[in-house]
């Protein structure tokens, strides 16, 4: 990796320094497959908030000179909206005790250098170093095999979350809803949850 790509954890209020550049990439990246996202600065800038609102939260930071090029979020879940706390409550967890992984973005040609390895790393670190989470886990959106723009070299990440002890929990599921980039309108998308115990 060269000497100018630096990464590092920022927490709470440090992160609004940096909200404009993650609206910026996250919109770039999630427009790719899977998500295909049609987002905007303004909201974008706005969910970000919450991270620099929250003395706990973690923000993993990839610079290359002074510019970001990507970012691994995460956040008490308690910190979530209902539609990611309930599927937990309603299956006997206690969301005190998890921490919610949210979103990985990295430009392409940063892409296969070892920062999603890292992401996980920095964000474990961090909770662990807060000493009272047992679970911390993520959802991801889950597209049919035959979806019309699944690229041909389209490589699922569930490997990489194996490796890194995550396990899909079939029975925790729920749907965030945003507009596609060929929708005229929001819809609702299926989200699956996965879970690594900590304790």
């Amino acid at each position: 990796m060269s000497k100018s790509v630096q990464v590092a954890r920022w927490s709470g209020a440090a992160i609004k320094a940096v909200l404009p550049e993650l609206a910026k990439l996250r919109i770039a990246v999630f427009r790719e497959f899977p998500y295909l996202y049609e987002g905007s600065a303004a909201y974008e800038e706005q969910y970000l908030k919450t991270y620099a609102d929250i003395a706990d939260s973690v923000m993993v930071l990839v610079k290359d000179e002074e510019r970001v090029v990507g970012a691994s979020s995460g956040l008490p879940l308690i910190a979530e909206p209902p539609n990611v706390i309930e599927p937990f409550t309603t299956h006997g967890y206690d969301p005190r005790q998890i921490f919610y992984y949210g979103e990985s973005v990295l430009l392409p040609d940063y892409r296969g250098r070892g920062l999603g390895h890292r992401f996980f790393v920095e964000r474990e670190t961090h909770v662990r170093g807060l000493g009272r989470f047992e679970i911390a886990c993520f959802c991801a959106v889950e597209r049919p095999l035959d979806h019309p723009r699944r690229p041909l070299d389209y490589r699922p990440l569930n490997e990489l979350w194996n490796r890194h002890g995550f396990v899909r929990h079939p029975e925790l599921r729920t749907t965030f809803s945003w507009r596609d980039v060929d929708e005229e309108a929001e819809s609702a998308k299926p989200m699956g949850f996965w879970l690594k115990r900590l304790v």
